[in-house]
């Protein structure tokens, strides 16, 4: 990923722009993106010039440039701007080497660093490790409350129940019923997120590819492995779908997508679909979603499909660890060979008994009705320089706020916890994940965000 960092004088055409940014930018440069001062973002040159091309644009404020190490700052830029680096200083600011140093031409000066997204990227880092007692989570993107009264009688008579060993055959029949499918055709698994290790375990695919961004445990159990990994990364706003080789053996995605809270149609997904093609799709968050229109859950026709699901994010059970998989009943089998024995509790069983039956299910649909109520309620009291980015359908929002890395540090001395995005493939340190709370908890936080927003000083030039 390349970050051309640029600064412009007010007026500074997208032909400036273009021809500065062109006058430095290697012949075989992949993904581009744009970063300069926010109180330049909004130029018509510049934004003219980032939509030209397609690449992003994203503006930082000052003070989050002043703080990032730069070979040739300047006192004069400090004096006008506030910060001593403008281009050299954004195209750093998510990390990386600095390919190209501060080049004027004209009245646009850019920069360039790269930075290697196949290696650098932490993708092991999940929610959990931005809480921290006495913040609000709004990093862990599960329900908030404890599970309703009844989920938690069954959970007690469960753990009651359990000196003697597990028995998985109420719960995969219970969720064969749910879904339309054969027994044979469901794997029980702890968490949903075993799947994907039982998968790396079972498979010896030529050519994996994994649709990002998106959850990061499919490429990391790969990895770990042994299997080398092609990522494919979206365009923003990253709901798009396209570009999946032809000859990829194995197609890991979500839907919707953890981060990005897109909801890919169902007909795209299930074109995927072929023979020689193991497709999995991480539906882990499709009970967010009323009716849970876009699933695939329920195709039996469709060659190699391994659909993913989770009971973590409706129930609150994260730490129960209770998930299952739907697919061919010979790709089933092969992953089950992976498992050890009794590899599903039975408070986590007993679970999934009774998350699936007929009422639950309602009640689920409930849940996620109520949801999409609060996530336009959040949504509405977002301030001003906060981009949402696409149309949110699932349990959280995925935003794009200028100098994300500085202002998730300042939410987390007033006490709030987000999740950083820049761990996602794709995606930068102005990205941050929110989970859609109550309308009261999401107003609280809309309000100190901007609050910190508006300690931003926005100087007039820029150079």
């Amino acid at each position: 990923m390349l970050t051309v960092g640029v600064g412009a004088s007010t007026g500074a055409t997208a032909e400036e722009v273009l021809a500065a940014i062109d006058a430095v930018l290697p012949p075989t440069a992949g993904p581009v993106r744009l970063a300069t001062l926010d109180a330049r973002a909004a130029e018509p040159g510049l934004q003219e010039a980032a939509a030209r091309r397609g690449w992003p644009l994203t503006g930082h404020p000052a003070a989050a440039l002043a703080a990032v190490p730069v070979p040739t700052p300047s006192d004069r830029v400090a004096a006008a701007v506030g910060t001593a680096s403008v281009a050299e200083a954004a195209a750093l600011l998510d990390g990386g080497e600095l390919l190209v140093g501060k080049t004027a031409l004209g009245r646009v000066t850019v920069a360039i660093a790269v930075r290697d997204d196949t290696g650098d990227v932490d993708l092991r880092h999940h929610g959990d490790a931005e809480v921290a007692p006495g913040l609000v989570d709004l990093a862990v993107n599960v329900r908030a409350d404890a599970p309703p009264a009844w989920l938690r009688e069954v959970l007690h008579r469960a753990v009651d129940a359990s000196a003697g060993y597990p028995d998985p055959r109420p719960a995969r029949a219970a969720v064969a019923a749910a879904h339309g499918r054969d027994e044979a055709e469901v794997l029980l698994t702890a968490g949903a997120a075993e799947t994907f290790t039982l998968l790396a375990r079972a498979l010896r695919p030529r050519r994996a590819v994994v649709v990002h961004p998106s959850f990061t445990e499919p490429e990391a159990a790969l990895r770990a492995a042994g299997h080398p990994v092609e990522r494919l990364l979206l365009h923003p706003p990253y709901d798009r779908l396209t570009g999946v080789p032809d000859d990829a053996d194995l197609v890991v995605l979500g839907n919707p997508t953890n981060p990005t809270s897109a909801l890919h149609p169902y007909a795209t997904l299930a074109a995927l679909a072929r023979p020689g093609r193991v497709l999995v799709v991480d539906e882990a968050f499709a009970d967010t979603v009323p009716g849970e229109t876009e699933s695939l859950a329920h195709r039996t026709d469709l060659p190699g499909l391994l659909v993913v699901r989770s009971l973590t994010k409706t129930w609150g059970l994260a730490g129960l660890r209770v998930g299952y998989a739907l697919g061919p009943a010979d790709l089933v089998a092969a992953l089950a060979a992976q498992q050890p024995h009794w590899p599903v509790s039975t408070p986590a069983l007993a679970a999934l008994a009774a998350c699936t039956t007929p009422a639950a299910r309602a009640e689920a649909d409930e849940v996620a009705r109520r949801l999409a109520v609060h996530r336009s309620a959040l949504l509405a009291a977002l301030p001003d320089g906060v981009q949402v980015v696409g149309e949110p359908a699932s349990a959280f929002v995925l935003l794009c706020v200028p100098g994300g890395a500085w202002v998730r540090e300042r939410l987390r001395e007033r006490g709030w916890a987000v999740r950083r995005g820049d761990t996602f493939p794709g995606l930068d340190g102005d990205h941050l994940r929110v989970a859609v709370r109550d309308p009261g908890t999401s107003r609280a936080f809309a309000s100190v965000l901007a609050e910190i927003l508006a300690e931003v000083q926005t100087p007039e030039e820029t150079r």
